[in-house]
């Protein structure tokens, strides 16, 4: 996303394809070692609410799982650590490091409480878009014109991630209040109700439609490839959004929440190609 704009101010960017691949590398081995440690605390709770999905204990042993998680963890923080190095920033160490401690906290403390688990979920996988904004404007020193452009475009995808995830945190919570409330989870589907919780929801969605549609006149304003990304948006974001979000109100079971949560997620990735888009921008 950042390159066309380091390219346009005549600078040359430093994250390359390589320290890319090892950033996204490093993340995806993070949120696979968070996966594992979340089903290791949740056993219980998986047990009742997806029998069949149970794989500690069935597929692998408990000190397996643990194994498995401290060997991804290592792995994600030799990368950030080679990458920091690389790019004389220490950005990508410490988001990798942070990422660590707080899915750990999550899966541990925070995911049966009130709140406070969606918005470290959401906020981890926002997480991933500023690390290289921070990584470059860190090793630059970008010009103000470059650095107000990556830091709106940042901004943007950021929020977007952000409050995506929160909805579909809150869908899980949804699809998952049977196991949660029978092992004492405050989540917010058990607190505030399930309808309020569809309402939440819904809201969340709206507010990504309601800022993309104010996008619109910007995009179509200006030359490039905006108009291209104007209508990708349109029909690849706000759309399925908006059949999402129709599709909130009559969620009743958990094979609907899980339905809503996967389209959610598709959702989440066609919104992040979009940046592909950016490159062919004229700013």
């Amino acid at each position: 996303m950042i390159r066309p704009l380091l390219l346009e101010a005549g600078l040359q960017p430093q994250v390359g394809l390589s320290e890319f691949i090892m950033i996204s590398m490093a993340y995806m081995l993070v949120a696979a070692a968070g996966y594992v440690i979340n089903d290791y605390f949740d056993l219980n709770i998986d047990t009742v609410n997806k029998p069949d999905k149970v794989f500690i204990t069935r597929g692998i042993s408990r000190g397996g799982a643990l194994g498995a998680y401290g060997a991804m963890n290592i792995a994600a923080m030799v990368l950030a650590a080679f990458v920091s190095r690389s790019l004389q920033s220490w950005a990508p160490l410490y988001c990798i490091l942070g990422c660590v401690v707080l899915l750990f906290g999550y899966s541990a403390f925070f995911k049966k409480r009130f709140l406070i688990g969606n918005i470290l979920v959401a906020g981890i996988s926002a997480s991933a878009m500023p690390v290289l904004s921070l990584s470059e404007a860190g090793a630059n020193g970008l010009f103000p014109e470059t650095l107000r452009y990556i830091t709106l475009y940042t901004f943007i995808y950021t929020g977007f991630a952000f409050i995506i995830s929160f909805a579909r945190e809150l869908v899980k919570d949804l699809e998952d209040v049977e196991g949660d409330r029978q092992y004492g989870g405050r989540t917010m589907p058990i607190v505030l109700g399930a309808r309020t919780a569809h309402w939440i929801v819904a809201g969340s969605l709206s507010c990504v439609i309601g800022v993309i549609a104010a996008l619109q006149p910007f995009l179509w304003a200006r030359e490039g490839a905006t108009p291209m990304l104007s209508l990708y948006s349109i029909c690849l974001v706000m759309l399925p959004l908006a059949w999402i979000l129709r599709k909130v109100f009559g969620a009743r079971g958990g094979k609907d929440y899980h339905q809503l949560s996967t389209y959610i997620k598709l959702v989440m990735l066609t919104g992040i190609l979009s940046m592909l888009f950016i490159q062919f921008m004229i700013l």
